[in-house]
């Protein structure tokens, strides 16, 4: 019996996946600097604002999802779903929850360089053991060189903070690092059969179930502030609910529909980069030649992902074979 020829759509759609999760990670790329301006003027702590940067999140999906009549919908599927969609939500509040006591304990450069370092690397690892095959030298490039590009835009700052608490700090960005995989990898096979509005206000929910009540007990055991009367802080944490949250997962799950979660790690590599990007254009940072030269080296690693190589077909003439989840 003949085998069905591959779609031919796929091919044409998978850029359009890669694009959607590389804006998802253009959004997350302004956490850093709202967070920084949110934090100067109100002084409220990172965990505090993540606290309530979910809560926005699950706030505005619950509220769309009511809007557009899909609520119990929302509610049935994720009980049909419920061991997944825990499993994605949970993972994502730790790999969320972990990268911030990571920044904090081990300083920003070392916390992102090994948690978004590490994402990549456990994926093709993972991809390997599964198919009990070594990864293609073509992936292992596209990863080498997205994590030379993180390291230099991560590492390329003018000043170098001492590290509170290094040792814990490292540990909790393995942690973060290792969530962030499992979370992405995790999401994908929902994101195949839910559509992207349904996941993302499902696990963004349990997210915000999970990092609420923890980042308000971090910081209530760090005697912390819980509130603040500056009005514009209140306006960030409704942006980082809203775009860097519920709107950007919304996006990185539509792009799992048609991208690999492999690819999708690479791909949100621009946060860093857009976080550098921002800093230079409005905070006033000055561009230094790693910085540069790192973003072009994330660029052009994303710039890779999706080519399929060529394989034969009977009339001895090559043609692009494309098996979703297979990059």
């Amino acid at each position: 019996m003949t085998e069905p020829l591959p779609d031919p759509v796929a091919p044409r759609r998978r850029p359009a996946g890669l694009l959607l999760v590389a804006l998802a990670g253009i959004a997350w790329g302004t956490i850093g600097p709202a967070v920084a301006l949110a934090h100067g003027a109100s002084g409220l702590s990172p965990s505090v604002l993540g606290s309530y940067r979910a809560a926005a999140a699950a706030i505005a999906l619950l509220v769309a999802a009511l809007a557009a009549g899909r609520l119990r919908e929302c509610w049935v599927l994720g009980r049909a779903h419920a061991r997944p969609a825990l499993a994605v939500g949970s993972l994502t509040a730790a790999f969320q929850f972990f990268f911030f006591l990571a920044v904090v304990w081990a300083g920003v450069s070392v916390g992102t360089v090994i948690a978004l370092g590490l994402a990549p690397v456990l994926l093709l690892v993972l991809k390997a053991f599964r198919s009990r095959a070594l990864p293609r030298a073509g992936a292992l490039a596209t990863v080498a060189v997205a994590l030379a590009g993180l390291v230099l835009v991560s590492l390329s700052g003018t000043e170098v903070s001492a590290a509170p608490h290094p040792v814990p700090g490292v540990i909790a960005a393995l942690f973060s690092g290792t969530a962030f995989a499992l979370a992405t990898d995790s999401a994908v096979p929902l994101a195949r059969v839910l559509d992207p509005f349904a996941l993302t206000v499902i696990t963004m929910i349990v997210a915000a179930a999970c990092l609420v009540p923890a980042g308000l007990v971090l910081a209530a055991v760090n005697a912390e502030p819980l509130g603040t009367t500056d009005a514009g802080s209140w306006l960030l944490v409704v942006y980082l609910g809203v775009v860097t949250m519920a709107l950007a997962y919304g996006l990185l799950y539509a792009g799992l529909r048609t991208t690999s979660s492999a690819n999708a790690v690479v791909a949100t590599l621009l946060e860093p980069a857009t976080a550098v990007l921002l800093a230079v254009s409005f905070l006033g940072d000055q561009p230094t030649v790693a910085s540069t030269l790192g973003f072009f080296l994330i660029i052009a690693a994303i710039a890779t992902l999706g080519r399929r190589p060529k394989q034969p077909v009977a009339g001895g003439k090559p043609a692009e074979i494309t098996v979703p989840g297979s990059d």
